[in-house]
């Protein structure tokens, strides 16, 4: 298939557009328009067709195809959220943002069948929810126009979307609410102020797939530490800023292939070292 090609200028697009000048709003809408067309142009390539086997139907419908539907419905999403949100004191923003979370938390509860399924990578259903012509009664939470094409959608893909969708969103939902509570709460701790000699080298997704390591071993402070703290200290200690760490591991979580990628290298490296001293 050649939606390999469209994938990847789309996806250098997007970024252009995250890295870019502009509100969130002006993004927002932009990314809208970028997504659509994106569809449009994947929605020519699959309608019709046949795929070489159903194992790359599955895949299409699994991974390729909600990878890019669940940018559309991030950002008609985060439009409504933030075009809504209040313009006043702190506290009522905070509030207005944790009821935006805890709707979208629904969204999971209410199809928690589904979400455990794909949570943990299960594949025997992906016959009956990723094959064309298998539609059920349910529409999608997000019924956008795309779905009304049979040759276009299958019975779970937009559900898969859907949760791709909402991960992004909560992510940058709380990230907005710690910079709101941190800017209401005086600093309770004395910043460190020795400027640090260490300068981090390496890719800052690297270093957040190691902060993200660190956090779920539970190695500092027994697990009692906060993602924001440590990502603080590394930040000062290594003379980086790892700007959005929440949304860079959302995309690690979303890698094809090795989702430990760095952390598999240092293993290797490790292991090579201690195998040139043993010669």
């Amino acid at each position: 298939m050649k939606y390999q090609k469209l994938l990847s200028e789309f996806e250098g697009q997007l970024e252009s557009l995250e890295q870019g000048n502009g509100d969130i709003l002006f993004k927002a809408e932009k990314g809208i328009v970028l997504v659509e067309k994106c569809i449009r142009k994947l929605q020519k390539q699959i309608t019709g067709k046949t795929f070489e086997n159903q194992a790359d139907e599955i895949y299409f419908f699994k991974h390729v195809k909600p990878q890019i539907f669940s940018k559309l419905i991030y950002y008609v999403r985060l439009f409504n959220i933030e075009s809504k949100r209040p313009r006043g004191k702190n506290a009522a923003q905070v509030k207005y943002l944790q009821q935006h979370i805890d709707k979208l938390q629904t969204f999971f509860n209410d199809n928690l069948e589904f979400y455990n399924y794909y949570r943990r990578g299960a594949m025997s259903l992906d016959e009956q929810y990723f094959v064309r012509g298998n539609r059920d009664l349910r529409l999608p939470l997000e019924s956008f126009h795309f779905l009304i094409d049979d040759q276009f959608s299958t019975c779970q893909d937009g559900t898969v979307a859907t949760i791709m969708a909402y991960d992004m969103l909560i992510v940058y939902l709380r990230k907005e609410v710690d910079d709101l509570n941190n800017a209401l709460e005086p600093a309770k701790n004395t910043p460190m102020e020795k400027p640090s000699k260490l300068f981090w080298t390496g890719s800052k997704t690297d270093l957040i797939e190691l902060l993200y390591a660190l956090h779920s071993s539970s190695s500092v402070n027994s697990g009692t530490v906060e993602i924001k703290e440590l990502a603080s200290h590394f930040e000062h200690f290594y003379n980086v800023d790892l700007g959005n760490y929440y949304h860079t591991f959302i995309d690690i979580r979303s890698r094809k292939t090795s989702r430990t990628r760095f952390l598999d290298r240092l293993i290797e490296m490790l292991n090579q070292r201690m195998d040139s001293l043993e010669e």
